[in-house]
């Protein structure tokens, strides 16, 4: 099936092995190449999750990784990245504090993607910085954790960045809380909510659903009860955020989609359901990236 043709349906679409490859890389190319993506996240006693998603952002082929943390936990985050580039930013109460928007004007201005929400609580700081980047950033945006629980209440904020490419990753709580229903379909749902916001809804569960602006959703055939663990979705967020800094739109979301489902199976498969972590699922993304590649 050519899936970037496909016309919308009543169904979800379903996506199976072999539909998504990722290319060869050109021999002359250069991490320029590959985008510089700005994650913030993290507050004091969240530090693993704005790490994890850096994590899964690298080995998901992002060229350059920034990772702005509340000044508290930057030492933490240092400590654990080698690759990534955390950065300390204003903070109060052990979260973002309201100034920390306006220490972010270089990052924004080199940066190709955004990604907002894994481990950054909830308080001023972290809407803040939210609503800064719904209003000003015209680049992809990615929103997921408590940066879905700040914009409950606030789609109008959303609903002006219609034409940008802004992707929101709830599981079914957050999704509720963002105003969507699950009384009925969940792929009527995903869809309703997608068209009317002009966005583009990862709806996480049993078969993820990936739903864009023009009415088309798609189902993910691959992923296991393992991956219900914590961190599991800021790996989920890091990757989609690689794969923006490297394709358009649609083919970013949906392969990232596929390449973290496809590298969950994978740490299944090594480490059984009930043992395997986040972060086997971030060390099972080479692998999965190899039986992606064209030609592979």
């Amino acid at each position: 099936m050519d899936i970037w043709n496909a016309p919308k349906t009543e169904e979800a679409i379903p996506l199976t092995d072999g539909m998504l490859t990722l290319p060869r890389r050109r021999a002359d190319s250069h991490k320029g190449d590959y985008g510089r993506l700005l994650l913030l996240g993290g507050s004091v006693g969240f530090t693993g999750a704005p790490c994890l998603c850096a994590r899964a952002a690298l080995r998901a082929g992002a060229g350059l990784v920034y990772l702005g943390v509340p000044a508290p936990i930057y030492e933490i985050a240092a400590a654990k990245l080698d690759e990534a580039m955390p950065f300390p930013l204003p903070a109060s109460g052990g979260g973002f504090d309201g100034t920390a928007a306006e220490a972010l004007d270089e990052k924004l201005r080199v940066c190709d993607v955004a990604a907002i929400g894994p481990g950054m609580g909830r308080g001023p700081g972290g809407a803040a910085l939210l609503f800064r980047l719904l209003r000003d950033w015209n680049k992809p945006l990615v929103i997921d954790a408590d940066g879905l629980n700040e914009l409950a209440g606030h789609l109008e904020l959303l609903d002006a960045r219609r034409g940008r490419t802004t992707v929101l990753t709830p599981h079914d709580g957050e999704f509720l809380r963002l105003g969507g229903t699950l009384d009925g379909d969940r792929t009527d749902s995903a869809r309703r909510f997608a068209e009317a916001h002009g966005c583009c809804l990862i709806l996480k569960g049993h078969g993820s659903l990936a739903a864009f602006p023009d009415g088309r959703v798609f189902r993910c055939t691959r992923g296991n009860p393992g991956m219900a663990k914590g961190g599991s979705g800021d790996a989920l967020t890091g990757v989609l955020a690689a794969m923006l800094c490297q394709f358009p739109p649609e083919r970013a979301v949906l392969t990232g989609l596929w390449l973290h489902s496809l590298a969950g199976d994978l740490a299944r498969d090594r480490c059984g359901e009930y043992a395997m972590l986040a972060g086997d699922l971030i060390e099972s993304l080479p692998a999965a990236t190899k039986l992606m590649l064209e030609d592979g």
